[in-house]
């Protein structure tokens, strides 16, 4: 249990009890990272619902949507995409993106990308119906089970570092199991409630997984506490579009 309150604390603004962080709370913690897109999807849906009821149709609506993740996680995530943005807009080596992730300033391309992103989040939850917006919900739970995945089977951009520390003393093997039984779970789930959508869903998920590893790798020589915010931001878009477009055209 104390290992699913680090990971909340984490990676949350869900107030959890304090207490002093032991080595062996924090081998398990990130077994439970995708307990949070559990919280995240259920909040999600029950919005939708109720949104869908109160003002069906409405920009507001759409707005309100965008903001349930964020406001559950605190943004923390977005900030990593928004630092990536502007480390891949600079095109320089290795090294000055490593460092551009580590400056505190957001620049003109993290600006521009971040809102280019929350306007494509907030148009497609426009388009979201009851099936579609299951399938987004179900999407919190897999974008954290391939993130945690990557955490423990990518190579380290960074000896030292908050995703670096935080996962030195993880049971790395454990946790990549685990993330792998809940990505398949919850990958049958899509297909369940989804269909030929639900497939479109589940492999627009795989491809954009594999395309972050190679620029993961290629780029940054690695991942890192950004980068995996970035792939998790990237992979929800990723989600909420694939069910969107699929609905539209299966």
């Amino acid at each position: 249990m104390r290992a699913a309150f680090i990971a909340f604390s984490m990676y949350s603004r869900i107030p959890m009890p304090m207490f002093e962080w032991k080595e062996e709370d924090m081998k398990y913690a990130m077994c439970f990272f995708p307990a949070i897109g559990m919280v995240i999807g259920a909040v999600f849906y029950g919005m939708f619902l109720l949104l869908s009821w109160l003002l069906p149709g409405s920009v507001l609506a759409a707005g309100i949507l965008l903001a349930v993740p964020i406001f559950i996680t605190g943004g923390i995530h977005m900030d990593g995409f928004m630092d990536t943005c502007d480390a891949r807009a600079s095109y320089g080596d290795r090294e000055k993106k490593l460092a551009i992730l580590k400056d505190t300033h957001t620049g003109a391309f993290a600006v521009i990308f971040g809102a280019l992103y929350l306007i494509l989040y907030a148009a497609a939850c426009l388009e979201l119906e009851r099936e579609t917006a299951m399938l987004v919900s179900i999407g919190f739970v897999i974008s954290r089970s391939l993130s945690g995945l990557s955490t423990v089977t990518f190579p380290e951009a960074r000896k030292h570092g908050m995703l670096a520390d935080f996962m030195k003393d993880a049971r790395k093997k454990t946790v990549a199991v685990c993330m792998l039984v809940i990505f398949f779970l919850t990958a049958f789930l899509e297909l369940l409630f989804g269909g030929i959508c639900g497939g479109v869903v589940v492999i627009t998920t795989v491809l954009i997984f594999l395309w972050y590893r190679h620029m993961a790798v290629q780029e940054f020589g690695g991942v890192t506490g950004d980068l995996a915010g970035f792939f998790l931001q990237i992979c929800e878009l990723g989600i909420l579009l694939a069910a969107v477009i699929g609905k539209a055209v299966f």
